[in-house]
């Protein structure tokens, strides 16, 4: 099975959103088999497009949330509101909101735990920054992981990590499929020996740059299980691209 998350970062009102949540629906009628699909709009977009997707195959899912169930943070959204709405996944720990919004590892690590206390499936992004990108990449994304522990993971919980290099989002520079994998391999590796988090249980991914000309590297690799694509999911032609690409992938890989 693959993984295709769309994120649709701070594009498109509610009727953009609901329009193209629609196409998203068309374009799997027929289609037996289908990646596990996420799809990531804007919080104003959320409960018209969960009504979209209520009775299909996509799933919902929230850009960010906020570090407590209630209380006096204005502008914080809760868990129990994103379940409330309809979703089902949260992205938590993006670059962006890191670069632009301060957000610390401990920060991260509050809200891990606000999800981990939730029905939410967590999306938890790591990813190393340029200047990291030649030699001390695997220490920087292990100092992220170990959000998890200040968490305290609960092991039988599900989980998505995100592997996007902050020097590839949004660049139009793709990682290198060997060194997409290397880091994969490394994040699981640890992931499952330093956090005993089931294999089963978990999901890697790649984002950073992901198109419809690249997809296919990437899907293709047994070890990376999946994309997280920004720009080209809020395209109706390109992410339905991405989508069929995940859908020949699961199709050769399962016969």
């Amino acid at each position: 099975m693959k993984t295709v998350i769309g994120n649709w970062k701070m594009h498109l009102g509610i009727r953009e959103s609901v329009a193209l949540a629609r196409g998203i629906v068309h374009a799997l009628r027929g289609k037996e088999q289908i990646p596990e699909l996420v799809v990531c709009p804007s919080f104003t977009a959320l409960s018209e497009v969960n009504k979209v997707f209520a009775r299909s195959r996509v799933s919902l899912g929230a850009q960010d949330v906020g570090f407590d169930r209630v209380g006096p943070y204005t502008g914080a959204i809760s868990t129990t509101m994103l379940t409330d709405v309809g979703c089902q996944y949260v992205i938590v720990g993006h670059s962006e909101r890191r670069r632009f919004f301060g957000e610390t590892n401990e920060l991260v690590a509050r809200k891990l735990e606000s999800i981990f206390d939730s029905k939410l499936t967590p999306i938890f992004c790591v990813g190393e920054s340029f200047s990291h990108q030649a030699g001390d990449a695997e220490k920087e994304v292990q100092k992220q992981l170990d959000c998890l522990r200040e968490a305290d993971f609960p092991k039988n919980k599900k989980m998505i990590i995100a592997y996007e290099p902050v020097w590839s989002v949004g660049t139009g520079k793709p990682a290198a499929i060997h060194a997409t994998i290397d880091m994969i391999d490394h994040i699981r590796e640890l992931l499952i020996s330093r956090f005993g988090i089931s294999e089963a249980n978990l999901r890697i991914v790649y984002g950073g740059s992901i198109d419809p000309k690249n997809a296919h590297q990437y899907l293709r690799e047994s070890a990376i299980d999946g994309v997280m694509v920004g720009g080209e999911s809020i395209r109706l032609q390109s992410f339905e691209k991405i989508i069929e690409t995940a859908v020949e992938v699961i199709t050769a890989q399962s016969t």
